[in-house]
């Protein structure tokens, strides 16, 4: 037998399910007849039949229901390996990690299930990132995209998709005045304690995240400051103090103890999805993609 044609096995195992001339060329992109030349080669390399043609009906052969039966599983694998080159060559294949501070938004799950759909040899892997240093896992490698509150202002990290934008909302204690209120303004927060972040966050983010003056110049007390998201979620349900929250957030985790009420006046909570400049991939530049698709 000469050299295989991987064209002629294609156009056989297509003719084999559409049992259709016509049909199986399109699929193909080619004509009715170039399918019957690509097929009658195919019978001279094997020495034999592997489809019946009439007018009326395509049927295979035994020898031709034989051949599909093996060269299926064997063609399977081949286009798979094909593909995973093709993916690595691209830039694409192996795990994207992506870290999160907390649970993730329901949009952030439906991005990766997205993102898992349009590259197989790629996985979308969410990694926990502490509340008080949203930058530096990317900036040491840990993650490659993480997807944080903002404001981001570091120079040598790139803000990408910008999603979840929505009004802030204040975690307080449930026995709160606060809390029998359908919203609260900004001049609202002097009567609380607002929770704080400690740790590596840089000042411009963490005094972002915990206001120390309201718009009217009104102090607002500080109340103790926390490393992750559930340390301040606990202090709201011991009644230590408050905490500005974005819904997503707010979303994951509602408990008794704690209501979260709407505040109106303030700058919405944005989450973004920041990388390293020095690092942006295809992988990075595809998942921004896929958020902005699903957004």
């Amino acid at each position: 037998m000469g050299s295989l044609e991987v064209r002629e096995l294609e156009a056989f195992l297509v003719l084999a399910e559409e049992l259709h001339f016509g049909r199986a060329g399109e699929r193909l992109f080619v004509s009715q007849s170039r399918v019957s030349q690509l097929l009658s080669a195919l019978e001279r390399r094997v020495g034999g039949r592997l489809v019946e043609r009439t007018s009326r009906k395509v049927a295979l052969t035994p020898l031709g229901q034989d051949f599909v039966a093996k060269l299926e599983p064997a063609y399977a694998a081949l286009r798979a390996t094909v593909d995973g080159v093709q993916a690595a060559a691209r830039g694409m294949d192996g795990a994207l990690r992506i870290g999160v501070q907390g649970s993730p938004s329901g949009l952030l799950t439906d991005a990766c299930l997205l993102f898992d759909r349009r590259f197989p040899y790629s996985a979308a892997e969410l990694v926990e990132i502490p509340l008080s240093d949203p930058f530096g896992p990317v900036h040491r490698g840990e993650v490659d995209i993480v997807v944080v509150l903002l404001p981001m202002g570091e120079s040598d990290l790139v803000l990408g998709q910008v999603f979840s934008e929505q009004p802030q909302l204040l975690a307080v204690h449930s026995s709160h005045p606060l809390a029998r209120r359908a919203s609260a303004s900004p001049e609202d927060l002097a009567e609380v304690s607002l929770i704080g972040v400690r740790g590596p966050a840089p000042e411009y983010w963490r005094r972002a995240q915990a206001l120390d003056v309201t718009p009217a110049g009104l102090p607002i007390p500080a109340g103790p400051d926390v490393g992750t998201l559930e340390e301040g979620i606990g202090l709201v349900a011991a009644d230590r103090g408050a905490m500005l929250l974005c819904h997503p957030t707010a979303h994951f985790h509602e408990r008794p103890e704690v209501t979260f009420v709407p505040v109106t006046g303030l700058a919405h909570s944005r989450l973004g999805l920041v990388w390293h400049r020095n690092r942006e991939t295809a992988q990075v530049r595809a998942f921004s993609q896929a958020v902005a698709a699903v957004a």
